[in-house]
C-alpha cells in the first residue's frame, strides 16, 4: 500500500521515479519563484514604511533587520535537519517512523520558538543596546521587536511546515501559502499604516497577523496531507531517539546559517569604511546579488531532497545521477544570469542609483555587479555539491566547508581592501565559493556520503 501511496498521482512530481533533471527542474521552479515573491514583497514593505511612516520608522525596522536574520537561519537550519530525515524515511517507506519525525519536528520547533521568544522579550532592550540602536529610533525598534518576538511561534511553525512540505517532495504548497501570506501582509501594511496610522506598530502587527495566518493554514493542510499516509496504528506524538537524529543534522546547520549572517555583517564593516557613496553601490548590487543566489540555492534544495529521498530508498546510484543533472541546470541558470548582468547591468543598476548625481555609487555598482555575473556558476555547484552531503545527512564537512568560505571572504576583504580598495570585497566572494566548492566536492568524490544514512 505505501508504494501506491508514492506513486498515487502519475502527474504529481516522485523523487524516486521521474527524470533526475525532470524532478529537480520541476521542484526548484517553485522554491525560485517564491523567493523571488518574497524578495519583492519585502521591497514593497520597505517603501510602505518610508513613504508613509517616515525615514526614522525605516530605519528603527531595518535595525532589526540583521536580528530577524539570525532567527529566521535558525529556523531554516533546523528545518534541513528535519527534512532530510523525513524524506529518508519516505524514500524507504516507514510511514509510520516518517510521521513521527514529522510531529516530532512540529514539537522541537514550537518549544525552540517559545524560548527563544521568552528570552527576546525580557531581553529586548539589551538586544537593541548592542546592536548600538541609535536614540532617535529606540523606542520605535522597541515596538517592533517586540511584537515580532511575539510572533515568532507562526514565524517557526511556518518554516517548520515547508520544510516538511520540501521534505515530502511539494515545494508547489509553501509557494502558494508564501504569496498568500505576502499578499495579506502588504494590504494589512497599508490598512494598519494608511487608515488606522499605527505606524511601526501597524508594520509590526500586520506582519504577525500574515504569519498566523499562513502557520494555521499550513498546519491544518499538512494534517490533511498525513491523513493520506496510513499508519500501522496509533503511533506517539514525540520521539526522543528521532529528536536526537533530527538535532544531530540540523545543529551544524543552525550554526552555518548563522556564520553566514554574522560573515556578511563583518563584510559589510569594510564597505563602510569607504564612505556613503560606496555603500549605496555596494548595497544596490547587493539587491541583485541576493536574486541571482536565489536559483542557485533552489537546485541545491532540489537535490538535498532528491539525495534524501532516494538514499532512503537505497538507490545511491540515482542519486548520482541527479547531482550530475543538476550541473546541467546550473550552468544554464549561470549563462543566462551573465548575459543578463553584462547585458544590462547599467539599466538595472539605475534602479536604485542616478548615474549622474551618484557617479561612484554607480561605477561601484557597476563594477561589482559585472565582476560578479561571471562566477554565479561557481556558487551553483557549491549548492548542489552540499545538497548531496546535506540530504545524505553528512553535514560535518558541509558546514565546515562553508565555514572556511566565511573566513575565505570575511579575511581577504580585510586583508586586502585597504591596498587594492573596495574591490577586494567581491574579488574575495568567488575565492570564497571556489573554495567551498573545492572541499565539498573532494569529499563527495571520497564516497563516504553513500554509508551516511540519517535513519
Amino acid at each position: 500500500m505505501t508504494m501506491s501511496i508514492l506513486s498515487r498521482k502519475k502527474t504529481s512530481l516522485n523523487m524516486l521515479t521521474d527524470t533526475p533533471g525532470k524532478a529537480l527542474f520541476f521542484f526548484a521552479v517553485p522554491i525560485i519563484l517564491g523567493n523571488l515573491f518574497q524578495q519583492f514583497y519585502n521591497m514593497v514593505d520597505g517603501i510602505v514604511v518610508a513613504r508613509f511612516v517616515g525615514e526614522e520608522a525605516l530605519a528603527a525596522v531595518g535595525t532589526t533587520y540583521s536580528l530577524a536574520n539570525v532567527f529566521i537561519a535558525v529556523a531554516t537550519g533546523a528545518g534541513i535537519g528535519s527534512s532530510v530525515v523525513i524524506s529518508q524515511f519516505l524514500g524507504a517507506r516507514q510511514i509510520d517512523a516518517m510521521k513521527k519525525a514529522i510531529t516530532t519536528t512540529l514539537i522541537n520547533f514550537l518549544v525552540l520558538s517559545v524560548v527563544m521568544a521568552a528570552i527576546g522579550l525580557l531581553f529586548c532592550d539589551n538586544i537593541l543596546y548592542a546592536l548600538n540602536t541609535p536614540d532617535n529610533v529606540f523606542d520605535e525598534a522597541r515596538t517592533y521587536l517586540s511584537i515580532y518576538f511575539w510572533g515568532l511561534p507562526f514565524l517557526f511553525l511556518y518554516n517548520a511546515l515547508s520544510s516538511v512540505f520540501n521534505a515530502l517532495g511539494d515545494s508547489k504548497t509553501p509557494l502558494k501559502l508564501l504569496i498568500m501570506s505576502s499578499l495579506t501582509n502588504v494590504v494589512l501594511d497599508l490598512v494598519f499604516v494608511v487608515f488606522f496610522h499605527m505606524a511601526v506598530a501597524g508594520v509590526a502587527i500586520a506582519t504577525l497577523i500574515a504569519q498566523g495566518i499562513s502557520a494555521v493554514l499550513s498546519f491544518y493542510i499538512m494534517t490533511r496531507r498525513l491523513q493520506t499516509y496510513p499508519s500501522s496504528g496509533r503511533l506517539p506524538l514525540y520521539d526522543r531517539r528521532l529528536s536526537l537524529k533530527i538535532i544531530k543534522i540540523a545543529i551544524p546547520s543552525i550554526i552555518q546559517q548563522t556564520i553566514v549572517n554574522l560573515g556578511m555583517l563583518l563584510v559589510q564593516s569594510v564597505v563602510n569604511s569607504f564612505g556613503s557613496q560606496v555603500m549605496a553601490g555596494y548595497a544596490a548590487a547587493s539587491r541583485f546579488e541576493g536574486i541571482c543566489v536565489i536559483p542557485m540555492v533552489a537546485v541545491g534544495t532540489a537535490v538535498s531532497t532528491f539525495t534524501a529521498q532516494n538514499m532512503g530508498a537505497g538507490q545511491t546510484a540515482r542519486v548520482r545521477k541527479g547531482y550530475h543533472a543538476s550541473y546541467r541546470l546550473v550552468i544554464a541558470i549561470a549563462i543566462i544570469l551573465c548575459l543578463i548582468l553584462e547585458l544590462f547591468g547599467d539599466t538595472l543598476i539605475t534602479a536604485f542609483l542616478d548615474g549622474d548625481s551618484n557617479a561612484l555609487a554607480f561605477s561601484t555598482g557597476i563594477a561589482y555587479m559585472k565582476f560578479l555575473g561571471f562566477f554565479y556558476v561557481l556558487i551553483g555547484f557549491k549548492c548542489s555539491v552540499d545538497g548531496v552531503l546535506r540530504g545524505s545527512g553528512d553535514t560535518i564537512v558541509f558546514t565546515v566547508a562553508n565555514l572556511v568560505n566565511l573566513t575565505i571572504r570575511v579575511a581577504f576583504a580585510h586583508l586586502f581592501a585597504p591596498v587594492i580598495g573596495v574591490s577586494a570585497v567581491w574579488y574575495a566572494v568567488p575565492l570564497g565559493w571556489l573554495s567551498n566548492y573545492l572541499i565539498s566536492f573532494f569529499w563527495y568524490l571520497r564516497g563516504k556520503w553513500q554509508g551516511n544514512r540519517a535513519i
